[in-house]
Parts: structure tokens; sequence; C-alpha cells
């Protein structure tokens, strides 16, 4: 069994009973405890599980909406810019385009307006209004539905009713967490999970923009696996282990040290 089969059935372990122990592991996997030492070590350092003596518990991840659009925007704007960066240079004239309501992609829209690219946007991000101005090459379409000022755009059943009228070839994803032991993406927001499922619908290629954090992170709601994706936009490389992790999931991972 290769390093990456063992430490996904670790967390699938800890998932289904909480904890689990050095010498049984050991047993199971027929190497030596100290080999499974090392494993847990190495998932502990990417917050995937506590270890405890004799063995390691399970660690809850999930997280909730807590804050406003907004007081997101003001957070981490450097990481989020470079992010925004390099989703902006996958973007060519005569794209048309959707991007979710998202902090990174708040910054990713300003980069667009800045830049006068153009494109058909579509985006439920309502908050980017107050960027436009009269010179705009840029061709824009508003979804409208139900305001949530923690979503930072409108999201729900009207929402997904118009998403649904329209095609594009690129969309970009946020999203609140990414689980490496299955692949699953989640929301903290129920709609909002519904909503981004709509949007994926209609889009040709498909790009998750997340922080090095997210894949920490759970959000409550599932909407998508990342094998849906073409490609995860983040700001760095992530460490070894969870580069191996997404191995897996068979998707190109963008970053500012690429070249």
């Amino acid at each position: 069994m290769f390093i990456v089969e063992r430490h996904k059935h670790i967390l699938e372990l800890l998932e289904r009973d909480g904890k689990v122990l050095v010498k049984d592991l050991s047993i199971q996997f027929e190497v030596s405890e100290s080999m499974i030492r090392k494993d847990l070590r190495v998932l502990e350092k990417n917050n995937l599980l506590q270890r405890t003596y004799g063995g390691a518990i399970n660690i809850k991840r999930t997280i909730v909406p807590a804050e406003s659009f907004f007081n997101r925007v003001e957070k981490n704007t450097n990481l989020k810019e470079t992010i925004a960066k390099k989703a902006y240079e996958l973007i060519k004239d005569g794209d048309t385009i959707f991007l979710d309501a998202s902090s990174i992609s708040y910054f990713l829209a300003k980069f667009l307006i800045q830049n006068n690219r153009n494109i058909t946007l579509i985006t439920n991000m309502v908050e980017i209004s107050s960027l436009l101005h009269l010179d705009l090459k840029m061709h824009i379409i508003f979804i409208g539905g139900d305001y949530n000022a923690f979503a930072g755009g409108n999201i729900g059943s009207h929402s997904i009713e118009q998403i649904k009228l329209y095609r594009c070839n690129k969309s970009f994803i946020g999203c609140s967490g990414i689980d490496l032991r299955d692949g699953r993406i989640s929301s903290g927001i129920s709609e909002d999970a519904s909503t981004k499922k709509a949007i994926m619908s209609i889009s040709k290629e498909l790009y998750l923009i997340a922080p090095n954090e997210k894949f920490n992170l759970d959000g409550i709601f599932n909407f998508s696996n990342i094998s849906d994706f073409n490609s995860i936009i983040t700001e760095t490389a992530p460490n070894n282990s969870i580069m191996t992790l997404l191995e897996q999931y068979n998707v190109d991972l963008i970053h500012s040290d690429l070249v």
C-alpha cells in the first residue's frame, strides 16, 4: 500500500471511529509502529488529526459562516490578490466567464474591470456594481435572487433558475473547505452550495479558487468534488503531504510558484 493510500485510510477510520491506535494500525497495514507514528505526525502537521498517547483522535474542522462578505474581503488581501492574478491570466478576450460570490472573485472582478477586458461576465456577486464605470468594454450580466450578506451575492432558487438560462466557457468558484480524505468541496451555506452546483452545470471549464488554508477546513454543505474541476488556483504550492494527497484526484494545481 502506498503512503497516500495509508494516510487516506487512517483519515477514513478517524471519520468513522473518532480515534485510532498505533498498534492496531501497525497490524492492519503490516508496517512498523514507528512508521505509523511518522504517518500520524505528518497528518497532524497538516491539521488533519490530533495525536494522543498511543494513537490519534479526529479533530473538528467544520466552519460555519461568521463574517460578512466585506469583512472577509478586507482580510488577507495580498494572498487573495495573488490568487486572483493567477486566475486573471487564464481569461482571454472574448471569453464568457462566471464569477460566483466569493472574496477572491471580488478581487478578480476588480482586475478585470481595471484592465477593461473585452469579455462577458456573468455573476451573482452584486457587490462589484460599485466598481463599474461608463467606458467599460465588458458586458456584465447580474444574476438576481435573494441577497445573502455572508455569501456576498444572490443565492437560492430564484438565482438558480436564472443561472440555468446561460452558458459560459469558464467559471471560477470559491469554497469554505476542501476535504482531502474523499475530495469533497463544501460551503457553509446550503443555498450557496446549491447555487454553486448550478453555476458548475453551465460551465465548460471549472476552476476552484482557494487559499491553502481551505485544505484544512470543511464547510457544512458539500457541493462538488475536487475531480470535477480542471484546476485548483491557490497562492503557493502546498506542503508535500497535501500535494501527495491531491495527486489521486487528477487535478492541476495553479499557484504563484509556477512561472
